[in-house]
């Protein structure tokens, strides 16, 4: 089962697929390690809303080839450290449509490329909103904005500078990106201690085949459902919608897209673009004729995005560097 198969089923039959291949037989992750040496959970006690059951840990591969996760119950990040640290750091937030996280392809494969270019990457866990959690709509967000606030309050013991702190979000993860870019500022949970008083907007950020408008129509994509639920209130769709909340605070952004993406239309990144250049936010753009969706890092040398990283890098020093 490819991602393009899996983001175009319903959340129904999501979850029959996962039982169905818990009763089969053995799940065919990836071979990579999971989680890594330096993980720790986000919330020191129960995260916001925790429901009265848990959801359960159900890490797979489709056909082997890379780790999803899904049933969050701890959030966690997890900590890539380069061997010669530029003082940047990258929180990257893995998309899956908000009914898995893909944490392989556009988690760890961020610290592949960006470690050896002097990157600190942040790979978040974050917790889905169709778990039974309350307050659905605002679960994901809570989760980064909590994210990006120990960031910052530990910086000093990552080793980079807590005003060079930037994020990477595909696909759902840059919907939730694009919501941390513009809703930085919303109170989406109580504080629960002084790592709470710590700033969360990003310094710049980076969106890649974004999910950015939660209009009913438009994209095959099932992240408005899986976010809002079946019947969002209009408060829910208009705080998500990230293109009509683009405004001077906005960071720079960085979008990229392939024109052929069947998941996630190439308008949400120009709706993007566009809102960004009213209010003039400083914003780099960039597109390609082929790739599809899902395509992450683009490690294959024959993906026509492959080397993409290196132009977000270029792009994420300038900005930490005063543009």
């Amino acid at each position: 089962m490819d991602r393009r198969t899996m983001l175009g089923m319903t959340a129904a039959g999501l979850v029959a697929a996962g039982t169905a291949r818990a009763q089969t037989g053995p799940d065919r992750p990836s071979d990579l390690p999971w989680p890594p040496r330096e993980t720790f959970d986000l919330w020191p006690g129960k995260a916001p809303g925790t429901p009265a059951k848990l959801p359960t840990l159900v890490r797979y591969g489709p056909d082997g080839r890379e780790l999803w996760l899904r049933g969050i119950a701890k959030p966690t990040l997890s900590v890539y450290r380069p061997a010669n640290p530029n003082g940047i750091g990258i929180l990257s937030i893995p998309g899956g449509g908000y009914q898995f996280v893909s944490v392989e392809n556009e988690g760890h494969n961020v610290a592949k490329v960006l470690n050896p270019l002097g990157f600190t990457v942040f790979a978040l866990v974050y917790r889905l909103p169709g778990e039974g959690w309350a307050n659905r709509a605002d679960v994901p967000l809570q989760d980064a904005q909590r994210a990006m606030r120990i960031i910052r309050t530990r910086a000093a013991e990552f080793g980079i500078d807590p005003k060079k702190l930037g994020i990477l979000g595909f696909s759902a993860g840059g919907h939730l990106a694009a919501s941390l870019s513009t809703a930085y500022n919303d109170p989406v949970y109580e504080p629960v201690d002084a790592t709470d008083r710590a700033w969360t907007r990003p310094d710049f950020s980076g969106l890649v085949y974004p999910v950015t408008t939660l209009a009913e129509s438009g994209s095959p994509s099932r992240s408005r459902a899986n976010l809002l639920g079946p019947s969002p209130m209009n408060e829910a769709t208009a705080r998500y919608d990230a293109v009509r909340r683009v405004d001077a605070g906005t960071p720079p952004l960085f979008l990229l897209h392939a024109a052929d993406d069947p998941i996630v239309p190439l308008e949400m990144s120009t709706a993007m673009i566009a809102a960004a250049r009213t209010a003039g936010v400083s914003v780099a753009a960039h597109f390609y004729d082929k790739g599809g969706h899902g395509f992450g890092m683009a490690l294959d040398p024959k993906h026509p995005a492959h080397g993409w990283g290196a132009l977000y890098a270029s792009w994420a020093m300038r900005m930490a560097n005063g543009g």
